[in-house]
């Protein structure tokens, strides 16, 4: 019964970690690293075709983002979630694999006409698409068993609609043990979906401590901060630009936009026009204005059985295709512009940008975490020009952090939700935060509240049913990382030609005791390949 830290270990980004619990192997959350990556993640102890469950939490990227991938490799069990997960991993898994594809094709044009070896996508279409069929959503407070040797529970936290921490039960003989993870642990009092749920019982925790070093301004009325920037930015005749995640922020940033309207709190500016220019944030708004009523809080649950969307309103203009974005820049009257990505790393937000950057009468607002490296960063630390499309554009435009507008919960949030475990966990470790914080949470927790407390880094396995640290890792900075010989071996297309004959090796255990007939038919198949093959 072993517990291994792999991804956002004394990091923000890349979630994962891998759980072998009797024959039953699984993996909770599979995701993308995303701004600067400092450690090197540990391999998997084995291969994704052996994996029979990823336990998600909920569908941002730096949690789902890699499922294409591990299916690329030969992963063909479940992922269990929520059904608003599911549905929002359907849009955002789709729209990954796109980007994948488009920065490609983009660098193997570059490579062809420098005669140079043309590189894969990540993962294709293909791969985002077969992932998808193997999802098996569940509802908020379902408990599962699903296997003999692990049962679990998901139950809101309050981050994402279908975000969720889980309750993982586990059996190895007669030894018996209860894991929660806590997932992205939501801030309190934000619009649309309910506040975090508690939890009461563990042995062991994993809890994401992302702001475990600082607290969100109290009191911050965003509506009327919104409101405010709205009004100043429209009548200087500029555009309010918001960089946002497409899911998530964006449907925040419209709920409140519906307030300010519906409540004419921007004067002279009638019927102001609100531009969501992101194909992955229009789709996500759709989701979130479905009936999913075990996501909403009281208010918004209030405002559909009233009859009204609680994210759209007149004046709301969903753009889509390439040529409705340009022609946002195109159009002289003030406007607000919502659009991905949130950390200006990606996606159409960069033109936008482009267009704004430089104007004295237009306010670029930031209502989202920016991870160190990325644009978004550097105009929040007050950089003087920024580069986007090979060309320096002056900042001249006006730069706003809303602070208090995160889905994380602060360091008091975080100590609320731990501190409701009615028995003290033996073990309480600490991942998703950045190198420091993840110490000095540990530590907090620790010295004030008596909890026992680990950070560990990526590679470390704990045993979970004696207690002990099985591999004690050490972090190992991705600049100082030497890539051994099978590493580079297995790199690119060649990994998924290893990762099938892993596959291959799996189905061949799983056909054990079948007709004699049909597994010399087999036999005789797998010969046949490896003949035209071996060279």
């Amino acid at each position: 019964m072993e517990l291994m830290f792999i991804g956002a270990d004394h990091e923000v980004t890349g979630s994962c970690h891998y759980i072998q619990a009797g024959d039953t192997k699984l993996l909770v959350d599979c995701g993308m690293e995303q701004g600067l990556n400092v450690y090197e993640n540990a391999e998997l102890p084995v291969s994704y075709a052996q994996i029979d469950y990823v336990l998600l939490t909920h569908a941002h990227i730096d949690h789902a983002g890699l499922l294409p991938l591990i299916y690329a490799r030969g992963f063909r069990g479940q992922v269990i979630t929520t059904v608003a997960t599911a549905d929002l991993c359907d849009i955002m898994l789709r729209d990954s694999a796109h980007i994948q594809e488009s920065e490609a094709e983009w660098k193997n044009r570059k490579a062809r006409r420098a005669g140079k070896e043309e590189t894969e996508p990540l993962y294709k279409m293909a791969d985002a698409m077969g992932v998808l069929r193997h999802f098996s959503p569940l509802h908020y407070g379902e408990k599962v068993q699903l296997s003999d040797s692990v049962t679990v529970k998901f139950t809101d936290v309050g981050h994402l609609l279908g975000s969720a921490s889980i309750e993982v039960w586990l059996t190895e003989g007669d030894v018996e043990k209860k894991i929660v993870f806590s997932g992205d642990i939501g801030n309190k009092n934000k619009p649309i979906i309910r506040d975090p749920q508690y939890l009461t019982s563990a042995d062991y925790v994993v809890m994401e401590c992302t702001y475990g070093d600082r607290l969100h301004k109290a009191g911050a009325d965003h509506i009327k901060e919104l409101a405010q920037i709205i009004q100043e930015t429209l009548d200087r005749g500029g555009n309010v630009v918001i960089p946002a995640f497409a899911v998530g922020r964006t449907q925040e940033l419209l709920y409140f936009i519906r307030h300010i309207k519906a409540n004419h709190l921007v004067t002279g500016h009638d019927g102001f026009d609100v531009y969501v220019d992101s194909p992955l944030a229009v789709e996500a708004t759709h989701v979130f204005s479905k009936n999913l009523l075990e996501c909403y809080d009281d208010d918004t649950k209030a405002l559909v059985e009233k009859g009204i969307n609680p994210i759209g309103f007149k004046g709301l203009k969903l753009s889509i295709t390439s040529d409705e974005s340009k022609n946002i820049n195109f159009d002289e009257t003030p406007k607000v512009i919502i659009s991905a990505a949130g950390m200006c790393d990606a996606g159409r937000i960069r033109h936008h940008l482009k267009h704004n950057l430089w104007r004295q009468e237009s306010t670029i607002v930031f209502a989202g975490y920016q991870a160190v490296g990325t644009i978004g960063r550097s105009l929040v630390d007050g950089a003087a020009s920024v580069k986007l499309f090979g060309e320096t554009i002056d900042v001249k435009a006006k730069i706003v952090q809303m602070e208090g507008i995160s889905g994380h919960a602060d360091q008091n949030g975080l100590i609320q939700w731990v501190k409701a475990f009615e028995k003290t966990p033996d073990k309480v470790f600490l991942v998703h935060g950045d190198d420091k914080v993840c110490d000095s949470f540990a530590q907090l927790l620790r010295d004030s509240y008596g909890f026992q407390t680990e950070a560990p880094f990526s590679g470390s396995v704990f045993d979970l049913a004696k207690g002990t640290w099985i591999t004690v890792a050490q972090g190992v900075p991705v600049e100082q990382k030497v890539p051994s010989a099978a590493a580079k071996k297995a790199s690119g297309v060649f990994a998924r030609l290893v990762a099938a004959g892993e596959r291959l090796m799996q189905v061949i255990l799983h056909n054990q005791g079948g007709a004699n007939k049909d597994l010399a038919k087999f036999a005789d198949q797998i010969h046949s390949l490896c003949d035209k093959w071996d060279r």
